[in-house]
């Protein structure tokens, strides 16, 4: 399925057989492509690169689309290797984690700092924590590939 063209976002790279590889979804996802392009926001003289993701729901277009800046998608994998790496030892916690200390790191950024924390306002976290890492030992094969193949992509760009 083609990714549409003519919307507010003007895609410039794709990947438009997505829902072949979307994790436990593959072949049977809503989600039928990723893009890189050109930002639905943007202003006359003022351009922006956006990351997108396109769900189809059988019949059109979905509004649970969405279009990230391609900082935040990379903020966003900067947070999931954080949260993957915490998991990784929670196991020394009662709770998984330490709710006398709930911030698993500070992410240095632009002068200032990502807090990575367990969200503690969450009246249901102790369970739901214990959900969470069910899922993330459920799709360490998932994630673990993507995780192995963009360490190999940055140590090829020299990072």
């Amino acid at each position: 399925m083609k990714i549409p063209t003519t919307l507010k976002h003007k895609p410039v790279i794709v990947s438009e057989n997505y829902e072949n590889v979307d994790g436990r979804n593959a072949y049977h996802s809503d989600t039928k492509g990723l893009s890189l392009g050109l930002a639905q926001w943007n202003d006359r003289g003022k351009l922006d690169i956006s990351a997108k993701v396109w769900r189809f729901t059988g019949e059109k277009w979905s509004r649970q689309s969405e279009e990230l800046p391609l900082y935040r998608v990379i903020d966003l994998a900067i947070l999931t290797c954080r949260a993957v790496l915490h998991f990784r030892e929670a196991y020394r916690y009662e709770k998984l984690y330490d709710p006398q200390n709930p911030v698993i790191d500070r992410v240095a950024l632009q002068g200032d700092a990502m807090t990575v924390s367990v969200c503690t306002d969450n009246p249901m976290i102790d369970g739901d924590i214990k959900l969470f890492q069910q899922v993330l030992n459920k799709d360490d094969e998932l994630i673990g590939e993507r995780l192995s193949r963009l360490s190999r992509l940055l140590k090829e760009m020299g990072y």
